[in-house]
């Protein structure tokens, strides 16, 4: 119990957040370039039409989210001396670099041999990802107790990812073009490799400094106990909802926002500059522990949607005035960062509530699926909805777009986020309900582990 007491109320030092950080840094700083570009990669680079490069897309993320409950499984059943979370930093860090470089390659192939390849190297990457991904969020509860501390260290995670993203959505554009001369088929892959050996290093900062707690006792959790600790689980079951719309709303807004600026506005040497702006939702991230203080993390998750769907608005009142639609942008990505963080710290309390509802831990599990599983479903079916819009308007790469597809594209950018994003708080009205339980919850947890040990 005096191990317990002390792991609740001791606040992690600067190097442990920074290493926290740094996993969700390495993971969008490879991921975001995945679902920022690969779309438009498999039109535009690649050559395939868009319509293929949809069902590509959908197919393969409905099969890879598949992965979830395999990583959150084997992560319960991970006994190592170094944690059950922890090694898969280790483990996994260069085959996560090696498959995203991959997927970014262009073999000389055609016709059915290409679009396999493409589906292959897609699935991989994904599947190395959960990997990644799963581990960061179930992580989490095994880092403190203490509910503020896991907020804080999730503020860090969030703002780890979002420089992560930044740098990734910035400068990949740039970086293609430096090291491609002209050749973006080179280009890509040569981009992709540098930032995966950025990727490499910071996961392996993160493995070297992180530190586990709730685990020296752990026991393998089979995988239809997992379940149980899902029966009944409810927050875990609206977080889900929300993340899997909120996640939809975002691929949707990131795989568009690239043919938006091209060919609506005519601009794409302006996507480096906007995507630069999206930094600002770092201020928003850093904010959420004060947020949540006055509001709670369910009013911080729906003031969060609320910007996001705002921002959608004032983008499409923006026109074509860069100033009105940076800062449009600007609230835009400050609301959907803040909506994005907050699932991953209130899959921790859902964590708790799965324990002391069925008596089973399962954090690998429920973390995953409320993740990782979330992140691919969601960007699959944004993607899928994106490029049949875009194929049912007419749109058809590297050519002058018809006024249909000028219309589509500007849809699925400006309107299909924010009708997403409406969605993703629906769940969030009813989740208040539970979070004012989890003193109670947490209280009596402490109480089971301190009558175990004894």
């Amino acid at each position: 119990m005096k191990d317990i007491v002390a792991a609740k109320k001791k606040a992690h030092p600067l190097v442990k957040k920074l290493a926290y950080a740094s996993t969700d840094g390495a993971g969008n700083l490879l991921f975001c370039i995945i679902s920022s570009y690969i779309l438009y990669f498999y039109t535009d680079v690649y050559g395939l039409t868009v319509g293929t490069a949809g069902i590509l897309l959908l197919i393969a993320r409905i099969v890879d989210s598949f992965d979830a409950p395999f990583w959150g499984s084997v992560i319960d059943h991970t006994k190592s001396k170094y944690g059950q979370s922890r090694p898969w930093f280790l483990w996994l860090a260069i085959p996560f670099a090696i498959a995203t470089v991959l997927a970014f390659s262009t073999p000389n192939l055609s016709g059915t041999a290409k679009v396999v390849y493409a589906g292959i190297t897609y699935v991989v990457a994904g599947t190395i990802y959960s990997g990644i991904a799963t581990p960061i969020t179930s992580i989490l509860p095994n880092l403190s107790n203490d509910p503020d501390e896991r907020i804080h260290l999730n503020s860090f995670r969030m703002v780890g990812g979002n420089v992560g993203n930044f740098a990734a959505v910035t400068f990949a554009l740039p970086l293609v073009a430096l090291f491609g001369g002209g050749d973006d088929r080179k280009g890509f892959s040569l981009m992709v490799a540098f930032f995966g050996v950025i990727a490499v290093g910071l996961l392996f900062f993160a493995f070297f400094n992180l530190e586990e707690i709730n685990t020296k006792k752990a026991v393998s959790v089979p995988f239809k106990n997992s379940l149980k600790a899902v029966k009944g689980n409810w927050p875990w079951v609206l977080l889900v909802l929300a993340n899997l719309a909120f996640w939809m709303a975002l691929t949707v807004r990131t795989s568009a926002l690239l043919y938006y600026f091209e060919y609506n506005l005519v601009s794409k040497n302006l996507v480096p500059l906007i995507n630069g702006v999206s930094l600002i939702q770092v201020g928003g991230m850093m904010a959420i522990p004060f947020i949540s203080k006055k509001l709670k993390k369910t009013g911080t998750m729906i003031i969060g949607l609320g910007l996001a769907v705002v921002g959608q608005f004032l983008l499409f009142l923006s026109g074509t005035s860069m100033t009105f639609l940076v800062i449009s942008w600007a609230i835009a990505c400050i609301g959907s960062g803040i909506a994005c963080s907050m699932p991953f710290a209130m899959l921790s309390d859902a964590v708790d509530f799965g324990e002391w509802k069925s008596g089973i831990r399962s954090s690998g599990f429920l973390s995953a699926m409320g993740s990782s599983f979330c992140i691919k479903v969601g960007a699959g079916l944004g993607s899928y909805f994106l490029s049949v819009i875009m194929a049912k308007t007419d749109y058809v790469a590297n050519q002058v777009q018809t006024s249909q597809a000028l219309a589509g594209i500007q849809f699925v950018f400006l309107w299909l986020p924010a009708i997403l994003f409406a969605l993703a708080a629906v769940p969030m009205l009813r989740y208040y309900r539970y979070e004012k339980q989890e003193g109670f919850i947490r209280a009596e947890l402490l109480t089971r582990r301190e009558q175990s040990e004894q």
